[in-house]
Protein backbone atom coordinates (compact mmCIF):
# COMPACT_ATOMS: atom_id res chain seq x y z
CA UNK A 1 0.00 0.00 0.00
CA UNK A 2 1.44 3.36 -1.02
CA UNK A 3 2.05 6.08 1.54
CA UNK A 4 -0.40 8.42 -0.20
CA UNK A 5 -3.18 5.80 -0.14
CA UNK A 6 -2.50 5.04 3.50
CA UNK A 7 -2.68 8.73 4.43
CA UNK A 8 -5.92 9.10 2.49
CA UNK A 9 -7.50 6.13 4.29
CA UNK A 10 -6.43 7.48 7.68
CA UNK A 11 -7.91 10.90 6.84
CA UNK A 12 -11.13 9.27 5.65
CA UNK A 13 -11.36 7.24 8.87
CA UNK A 14 -10.87 10.38 10.96
CA UNK A 15 -13.55 12.28 9.05
CA UNK A 16 -16.02 9.39 9.28
CA UNK A 17 -15.34 9.09 13.02
CA UNK A 18 -15.91 12.81 13.60
CA UNK A 19 -19.15 12.79 11.61
CA UNK A 20 -20.36 9.68 13.45
CA UNK A 21 -19.56 11.24 16.82
CA UNK A 22 -21.45 14.39 15.86
CA UNK A 23 -24.50 12.43 14.71
CA UNK A 24 -24.44 10.32 17.86
CA UNK A 25 -23.44 13.17 20.17
CA UNK A 26 -26.40 12.70 22.52
CA UNK A 27 -25.68 9.02 22.97
CA UNK A 28 -21.96 9.72 23.37
CA UNK A 29 -22.78 12.34 26.01
CA UNK A 30 -24.94 9.86 27.95
CA UNK A 31 -22.17 7.26 27.80
CA UNK A 32 -19.56 9.76 28.98
CA UNK A 33 -21.78 10.99 31.82
CA UNK A 34 -22.35 7.37 32.86
CA UNK A 35 -18.60 6.72 32.89
CA UNK A 36 -17.97 9.80 35.05
CA UNK A 37 -20.72 8.77 37.49
CA UNK A 38 -19.31 5.24 37.58
CA UNK A 39 -15.87 6.64 38.46
CA UNK A 40 -17.40 8.75 41.24
CA UNK A 41 -19.66 6.07 42.74
CA UNK A 42 -17.34 3.04 42.46
CA UNK A 43 -15.58 3.77 45.81
CA UNK A 44 -18.98 4.06 47.53
CA UNK A 45 -19.98 0.65 46.13
CA UNK A 46 -16.69 -0.67 47.49
CA UNK A 47 -17.52 0.66 50.97
CA UNK A 48 -20.96 -0.95 50.85
CA UNK A 49 -19.38 -4.28 49.91
CA UNK A 50 -17.36 -4.18 53.15
CA UNK A 51 -20.53 -4.28 55.23
CA UNK A 52 -20.71 -7.46 57.30
CA UNK A 53 -23.94 -8.81 58.75
CA UNK A 54 -22.82 -11.94 60.56
CA UNK A 55 -21.32 -14.02 57.73
CA UNK A 56 -23.13 -12.24 54.92
CA UNK A 57 -21.79 -9.33 52.91
CA UNK A 58 -23.37 -7.78 49.78
CA UNK A 59 -21.88 -8.50 46.38
CA UNK A 60 -21.20 -5.80 43.82
CA UNK A 61 -24.66 -6.11 42.22
CA UNK A 62 -26.48 -5.87 45.57
CA UNK A 63 -24.22 -2.98 46.61
CA UNK A 64 -25.13 -1.06 43.45
CA UNK A 65 -28.82 -1.70 44.13
CA UNK A 66 -28.41 -0.45 47.72
CA UNK A 67 -26.69 2.70 46.43
CA UNK A 68 -29.44 3.38 43.88
CA UNK A 69 -32.14 2.86 46.51
CA UNK A 70 -30.34 5.17 48.93
CA UNK A 71 -30.09 7.89 46.27
CA UNK A 72 -33.77 7.43 45.35
CA UNK A 73 -34.81 7.72 49.01
CA UNK A 74 -32.65 10.83 49.53
CA UNK A 75 -34.05 12.53 46.44
CA UNK A 76 -37.63 11.61 47.42
CA UNK A 77 -37.18 13.00 50.94
CA UNK A 78 -35.77 16.21 49.51
CA UNK A 79 -38.70 16.58 47.11
CA UNK A 80 -41.24 15.90 49.87
CA UNK A 81 -39.70 17.88 52.73
CA UNK A 82 -37.37 20.57 51.42
CA UNK A 83 -38.75 21.41 47.97
CA UNK A 84 -42.22 22.78 48.95
CA UNK A 85 -40.92 25.60 51.20
CA UNK A 86 -38.24 26.42 48.63
CA UNK A 87 -40.88 26.71 45.89
CA UNK A 88 -43.13 28.79 48.15
CA UNK A 89 -40.24 31.12 49.01
CA UNK A 90 -39.27 31.47 45.35
CA UNK A 91 -42.85 32.26 44.30
CA UNK A 92 -43.23 34.69 47.18
CA UNK A 93 -40.01 36.44 46.28
CA UNK A 94 -41.11 36.79 42.64
CA UNK A 95 -44.55 38.09 43.65
CA UNK A 96 -43.40 40.52 46.37
CA UNK A 97 -40.34 41.87 44.59
CA UNK A 98 -42.06 44.81 42.79
CA UNK A 99 -43.67 46.12 46.00
CA UNK A 100 -40.46 45.70 48.00
CA UNK A 101 -38.43 47.45 45.33
CA UNK A 102 -40.93 50.33 45.39
CA UNK A 103 -40.45 50.71 49.17
CA UNK A 104 -36.68 50.54 48.73
CA UNK A 105 -36.94 53.19 46.01
CA UNK A 106 -38.72 55.58 48.35
CA UNK A 107 -36.07 55.05 51.04
CA UNK A 108 -33.21 55.62 48.61
CA UNK A 109 -34.67 58.96 47.48
CA UNK A 110 -34.00 60.35 50.96
CA UNK A 111 -30.25 59.71 50.62
CA UNK A 112 -27.70 62.04 49.01
CA UNK A 113 -27.82 61.51 45.23
CA UNK A 114 -30.62 59.06 45.96
CA UNK A 115 -32.93 60.38 43.27
CA UNK A 116 -30.62 59.36 40.43
CA UNK A 117 -30.17 55.92 41.96
CA UNK A 118 -33.88 55.45 42.67
CA UNK A 119 -34.79 56.29 39.09
CA UNK A 120 -32.81 53.25 37.95
CA UNK A 121 -34.88 50.98 40.20
CA UNK A 122 -37.92 50.24 38.06
CA UNK A 123 -40.41 47.97 39.85
CA UNK A 124 -42.39 47.25 36.69
CA UNK A 125 -39.33 46.03 34.82
CA UNK A 126 -38.09 43.98 37.78
CA UNK A 127 -41.52 42.45 38.26
CA UNK A 128 -41.65 41.49 34.60
CA UNK A 129 -38.17 40.00 34.87
CA UNK A 130 -39.16 38.05 37.99
CA UNK A 131 -42.15 36.64 36.15
CA UNK A 132 -39.96 35.54 33.25
CA UNK A 133 -37.52 34.01 35.72
CA UNK A 134 -40.31 32.02 37.35
CA UNK A 135 -41.47 30.78 33.96
CA UNK A 136 -37.90 29.74 33.15
CA UNK A 137 -37.66 27.79 36.39
CA UNK A 138 -40.88 25.91 35.68
CA UNK A 139 -39.72 25.27 32.11
CA UNK A 140 -36.50 23.83 33.51
CA UNK A 141 -38.50 21.51 35.76
CA UNK A 142 -40.53 20.40 32.76
CA UNK A 143 -37.30 19.74 30.88
CA UNK A 144 -36.02 17.66 33.78
CA UNK A 145 -39.26 15.69 33.82
CA UNK A 146 -38.99 15.20 30.07
CA UNK A 147 -35.45 13.89 30.55
CA UNK A 148 -36.55 11.11 32.90
CA UNK A 149 -35.84 8.51 30.20
CA UNK A 150 -32.30 9.82 29.81
CA UNK A 151 -31.85 9.77 33.59
CA UNK A 152 -32.92 6.14 33.79
CA UNK A 153 -30.60 5.31 30.89
CA UNK A 154 -27.68 6.96 32.66
CA UNK A 155 -28.48 5.11 35.90
CA UNK A 156 -28.60 1.77 34.07
CA UNK A 157 -25.37 2.38 32.14
CA UNK A 158 -23.64 3.64 35.29
CA UNK A 159 -24.54 0.39 37.05
CA UNK A 160 -23.13 -1.64 34.16
CA UNK A 161 -19.94 0.42 34.06
CA UNK A 162 -19.45 -0.15 37.80
CA UNK A 163 -20.05 -3.88 37.36
CA UNK A 164 -17.81 -4.32 34.34
CA UNK A 165 -15.68 -1.20 34.45
CA UNK A 166 -12.41 -2.95 35.24
CA UNK A 167 -12.68 -5.12 32.12
CA UNK A 168 -13.37 -2.08 29.93
CA UNK A 169 -10.48 -0.23 31.56
CA UNK A 170 -8.09 -3.08 30.79
CA UNK A 171 -9.41 -3.22 27.21
CA UNK A 172 -8.57 0.46 26.74
CA UNK A 173 -5.10 -0.08 28.20
CA UNK A 174 -4.53 -2.95 25.77
CA UNK A 175 -4.60 -0.42 22.90
CA UNK A 176 -1.58 1.36 24.35
CA UNK A 177 1.99 0.11 23.76
CA UNK A 178 3.04 -2.25 26.53
CA UNK A 179 5.86 -0.03 27.79
CA UNK A 180 3.40 2.87 28.30
CA UNK A 181 0.58 0.95 29.99
CA UNK A 182 1.87 1.16 33.53
CA UNK A 183 2.30 4.93 33.39
CA UNK A 184 -1.12 5.49 31.82
CA UNK A 185 -2.74 3.11 34.33
CA UNK A 186 -1.34 5.03 37.30
CA UNK A 187 -2.17 8.39 35.77
CA UNK A 188 -5.81 7.50 35.06
CA UNK A 189 -6.26 6.06 38.55
CA UNK A 190 -4.78 9.20 40.07
CA UNK A 191 -7.06 11.35 37.90
CA UNK A 192 -10.14 9.37 38.98
CA UNK A 193 -9.18 9.66 42.65
CA UNK A 194 -8.67 13.40 42.25
CA UNK A 195 -12.10 13.87 40.70
CA UNK A 196 -13.74 11.74 43.42
CA UNK A 197 -12.13 13.65 46.28
CA UNK A 198 -12.81 17.06 44.79
CA UNK A 199 -16.49 16.36 44.20
CA UNK A 200 -16.96 14.77 47.61
CA UNK A 201 -15.28 17.70 49.35
CA UNK A 202 -17.23 20.25 47.32
CA UNK A 203 -20.52 18.49 48.07
CA UNK A 204 -19.75 18.56 51.81
CA UNK A 205 -18.93 22.28 51.68
CA UNK A 206 -22.15 22.99 49.76
CA UNK A 207 -24.23 21.10 52.32
CA UNK A 208 -22.55 22.88 55.23
CA UNK A 209 -23.10 26.32 53.71
CA UNK A 210 -26.67 25.57 52.65
CA UNK A 211 -27.62 24.14 56.05
CA UNK A 212 -25.96 26.90 58.08
CA UNK A 213 -27.49 29.57 55.82
CA UNK A 214 -30.98 28.12 56.29
CA UNK A 215 -30.52 28.09 60.09
CA UNK A 216 -29.01 31.56 60.47
CA UNK A 217 -31.29 33.29 57.96
CA UNK A 218 -34.34 31.76 59.66
CA UNK A 219 -33.13 32.93 63.08
CA UNK A 220 -32.55 36.44 61.70
CA UNK A 221 -36.08 36.43 60.30
CA UNK A 222 -34.97 36.89 56.69
CA UNK A 223 -37.75 36.31 54.20
CA UNK A 224 -37.36 33.44 51.73
CA UNK A 225 -34.61 31.88 53.86
CA UNK A 226 -35.02 28.39 52.34
CA UNK A 227 -34.71 29.63 48.76
CA UNK A 228 -31.71 31.79 49.68
CA UNK A 229 -30.07 28.88 51.51
CA UNK A 230 -30.52 26.60 48.49
CA UNK A 231 -29.02 29.25 46.24
CA UNK A 232 -26.09 29.74 48.65
CA UNK A 233 -25.30 26.02 48.65
CA UNK A 234 -25.50 25.66 44.87
CA UNK A 235 -23.61 28.90 44.19
CA UNK A 236 -20.74 27.73 46.39
CA UNK A 237 -19.87 25.32 43.56
CA UNK A 238 -18.55 28.37 41.65
CA UNK A 239 -15.46 29.73 43.43
CA UNK A 240 -15.14 33.43 44.27
CA UNK A 241 -18.17 34.57 42.22
CA UNK A 242 -20.65 32.21 43.91
CA UNK A 243 -20.14 33.51 47.49
CA UNK A 244 -20.10 37.13 46.28
CA UNK A 245 -23.42 36.76 44.45
CA UNK A 246 -24.89 34.96 47.49
CA UNK A 247 -23.98 37.85 49.81
CA UNK A 248 -25.38 40.41 47.36
CA UNK A 249 -28.67 38.53 46.94
CA UNK A 250 -29.19 37.72 50.64
CA UNK A 251 -28.10 41.21 51.65
CA UNK A 252 -30.53 42.82 49.20
CA UNK A 253 -33.45 40.76 50.52
CA UNK A 254 -32.47 41.62 54.11
CA UNK A 255 -32.14 45.33 53.30
CA UNK A 256 -35.72 45.40 52.04
CA UNK A 257 -36.76 44.73 55.66
CA UNK A 258 -34.20 46.58 57.77
CA UNK A 259 -30.58 47.66 58.01
CA UNK A 260 -30.13 45.50 61.13
CA UNK A 261 -30.95 42.36 59.18
CA UNK A 262 -28.51 43.40 56.47
CA UNK A 263 -25.76 43.80 59.06
CA UNK A 264 -26.62 40.38 60.50
CA UNK A 265 -26.35 38.77 57.05
CA UNK A 266 -23.02 40.46 56.35
CA UNK A 267 -21.59 39.40 59.71
CA UNK A 268 -22.71 35.78 59.23
CA UNK A 269 -21.21 35.37 55.75
CA UNK A 270 -18.01 37.19 56.75
CA UNK A 271 -17.53 34.80 59.69
CA UNK A 272 -18.46 31.76 57.60
CA UNK A 273 -15.96 32.64 54.86
CA UNK A 274 -13.20 32.92 57.44
CA UNK A 275 -14.15 29.56 58.98
CA UNK A 276 -14.40 27.89 55.56
CA UNK A 277 -11.08 29.25 54.30
CA UNK A 278 -9.12 28.66 57.50
CA UNK A 279 -10.67 25.45 58.82
CA UNK A 280 -13.14 23.64 56.55
CA UNK A 281 -11.43 23.84 53.15
CA UNK A 282 -7.94 22.73 54.28
CA UNK A 283 -9.41 19.68 56.09
CA UNK A 284 -12.14 18.69 53.63
CA UNK A 285 -10.66 19.52 50.24
CA UNK A 286 -6.97 18.82 50.86
CA UNK A 287 -4.68 21.18 48.98
CA UNK A 288 -3.18 18.40 46.85
CA UNK A 289 -6.42 17.79 44.93
CA UNK A 290 -7.83 21.30 44.57
CA UNK A 291 -8.46 22.85 41.19
CA UNK A 292 -7.75 26.53 40.71
CA UNK A 293 -10.80 28.83 40.64
CA UNK A 294 -10.00 29.79 37.04
CA UNK A 295 -10.00 26.11 35.98
CA UNK A 296 -13.38 25.54 37.65
CA UNK A 297 -15.01 28.62 36.10
CA UNK A 298 -13.66 27.84 32.62
CA UNK A 299 -14.76 24.19 32.92
CA UNK A 300 -18.27 25.19 34.01
CA UNK A 301 -18.55 27.70 31.15
CA UNK A 302 -17.44 25.17 28.54
CA UNK A 303 -19.54 22.34 29.96
CA UNK A 304 -22.65 24.47 30.26
CA UNK A 305 -22.30 25.80 26.72
CA UNK A 306 -21.61 22.35 25.26
CA UNK A 307 -24.28 20.31 27.04
CA UNK A 308 -26.35 22.53 29.35
CA UNK A 309 -26.97 21.40 32.92
CA UNK A 310 -25.56 17.91 32.29
CA UNK A 311 -22.40 19.41 30.85
CA UNK A 312 -21.97 21.64 33.89
CA UNK A 313 -22.42 18.63 36.19
CA UNK A 314 -19.52 16.71 34.62
CA UNK A 315 -17.38 19.73 33.75
CA UNK A 316 -15.33 19.85 36.96
CA UNK A 317 -14.50 16.12 37.21
CA UNK A 318 -13.55 16.26 33.53
CA UNK A 319 -11.29 19.22 34.28
CA UNK A 320 -9.67 17.26 37.12
CA UNK A 321 -8.98 14.32 34.81
CA UNK A 322 -7.66 16.53 31.98
CA UNK A 323 -5.49 18.46 34.44
CA UNK A 324 -3.93 15.26 35.78
CA UNK A 325 -3.25 13.92 32.27
CA UNK A 326 -1.74 17.24 31.18
CA UNK A 327 0.37 17.35 34.33
CA UNK A 328 1.75 13.89 33.58
CA UNK A 329 2.25 14.06 29.82
CA UNK A 330 2.66 17.73 28.91
CA UNK A 331 4.72 19.09 31.80
CA UNK A 332 8.25 17.99 30.97
CA UNK A 333 10.19 19.15 34.00
CA UNK A 334 9.74 16.78 36.96
CA UNK A 335 10.29 19.58 39.47
CA UNK A 336 7.59 21.74 37.88
CA UNK A 337 5.19 18.75 37.81
CA UNK A 338 5.58 18.13 41.53
CA UNK A 339 5.15 21.84 42.22
CA UNK A 340 1.90 21.82 40.20
CA UNK A 341 0.55 18.86 42.17
CA UNK A 342 1.26 20.71 45.43
CA UNK A 343 -0.22 24.01 44.19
Amino acid sequence: MSERLRSSLILLAVVVSVVALYMLRRVVLLIYVSIIFAVIFTPIVGYIQRIRIRKWSPGKGISILILLLALAVAISLFLLVALPPIINDSQGLAADLPARIARLQSKVRGLPFGSSIADKLQPAYLGQYAGKLTQSVFAAFQGVAGGLKALLTVALMTAYFILDGSRGFQWILSMVPRQQRGRLDQTLRRAAARAQRWLLGQAILMLILGGSSALVLSVLGINYSYALALFAGLANFIPVLGPVVTVILAGSVALLDSVKKLIGVLIFYAIYQQVENAFLTPRIMKSSIQLSPVAVIVALAIGGEAAGVVGAMIAVPTAAIVSTLADEYLVRDDIDRHQLRAA
